[in-house]
């Protein structure tokens, strides 16, 4: 397949001394240890349950896992750090036990959460927040020396439904993103990877038009993992629900590979893995930055 010679993006990681590769498209899978995240079927109670759904992900293709334990659907009700890292701890700790090679993502946006968690053998962390809610996430990546996925989003997830206007939302996340890349240079930190953060803050048009120009970003030179897995701006422009987003989510992860992703992060890690088979046998070229 060819490969972009004029923007050289960064396309390896080195997670927990494993060194990835990223210039083929990677999977995320999805585990939540949550009772209220917007896709029920996510949810995972008990450590059993998020075992045998870390097996599945992990035989279908998955690269990466992403365990969570805080819901960050818009509204959702504030937890507190005691219990977001009750919730969170055990689930890594058994994952990183039965399934020792596994690439563990931790999803908080809070530093004490996340260094716990890295301790207890998650690899990544994965901030929706980029620094904004914690002050001290992007020191603690830093010291950790671990990647660090770097999302956009205003506000909160209790208010940032009512912060959607913008003028330019393109404009803005680019701009969002070379201020904090130079802030988490600055500290120390080698691997960052770019999410846009869609639906964050975001009406559906602002989400899509972030795909649509996606290769945009192409020019900052780091990974771009794209989180749009069966969410409202999918089903809210189908008519649908989360529980029938499948296809619609399958048709954007082509599109966003078109556009330059490097990871995927889904709940369905089977068709995810499959999109990024048949894009890889089309021979497609990833786009240049515009």
């Amino acid at each position: 397949m060819a490969k972009d010679t004029f923007f050289q993006k960064k396309a390896t990681l080195n997670a927990g001394g494993k060194l990835m590769d990223l210039s083929t498209p990677k999977v995320m899978g999805i585990i939540n240890i949550t009772p209220d995240s917007f896709y029920a079927e996510s949810r995972k109670a008990g450590i059993d349950a998020v075992l045998k759904q870390a097996e599945k992900m992990l035989a279908d293709g998955a690269t990466f896992l992403d365990v969570g334990a805080y819901s960050s659907r818009p509204g959702a009700v504030d937890i507190s750090i005691q219990e977001e890292t009750d919730r969170l701890l055990p689930a890594v700790e058994a994952i990183a036990a039965s399934f020792p090679d596994a690439v563990l993502s931790a999803d908080t946006f809070r530093s004490g959460v996340a260094e716990a968690a890295i301790k207890a053998g998650a690899h990544i962390i994965n901030d929706i927040s980029g620094g904004e809610l914690d002050t001290d996430m992007f020191a603690t990546a830093a010291r950790l020396q671990v990647p660090y996925v770097l999302m956009h989003m205003r506000g909160t997830p209790q208010n940032m439904a009512q912060l959607t206007d913008y003028e330019d939302v393109f404009a803005e996340v680019f701009n969002y993103f070379v201020k904090k890349i130079y802030q988490l240079k600055q500290l120390g930190v080698h691997d960052i990877i770019l999410d846009p953060g869609f639906g964050f803050a975001k009406k559906a048009s602002d989400s899509y038009e972030l795909i649509n120009r996606m290769q945009g970003f192409n020019v900052l030179q780091l990974p771009i993992l794209a989180g749009i897995s069966r969410k409202r701006m999918i089903y809210g422009l189908l008519g649908t629900t989360a529980e029938e987003a499948l296809n619609g989510t399958t048709a954007l992860n082509t599109i966003a590979l078109m556009k330059g992703a490097n990871i995927l992060r889904v709940h369905d890690v089977k068709e995810a893995v499959e999109t990024v088979k048949i894009w890889e046998a089309c021979g497609e070229r990833r786009p240049e930055a515009l």
